[in-house]
């Protein structure tokens, strides 16, 4: 997976800089209650997660595209 190379912004991927839809960032956004996250039933490998450029980690989410072709790999790999 390639790393996109621009500034962060909580509300992008910092894997590919597309949307990531996190309900948190919307609750923040909207002011309004949000649903839990699709992200909450996720498994995020550390293998992933190292992917994630140092000043986007724990401050912008991983897109559920991502993550899904993130999981894909590693079922893949271990299959």
């Amino acid at each position: 997976m390639k790393t996109v190379e621009t500034p962060f912004a909580p509300d992008q991927c910092p894997l590919c800089g597309r949307l990531n839809a996190c309900a948190m960032e919307l609750e923040k956004a909207s002011g309004e209650a949000q649903p839990p996250c699709w992200c909450v039933n996720m498994g995020f490998t550390p293998a992933l997660l190292a992917t994630v450029p140092p000043d986007a980690q724990g401050k912008a989410c991983i897109c559920a595209d991502c993550a899904h072709k993130a999981q894909a790999l590693n079922a893949k790999a271990f299959s």
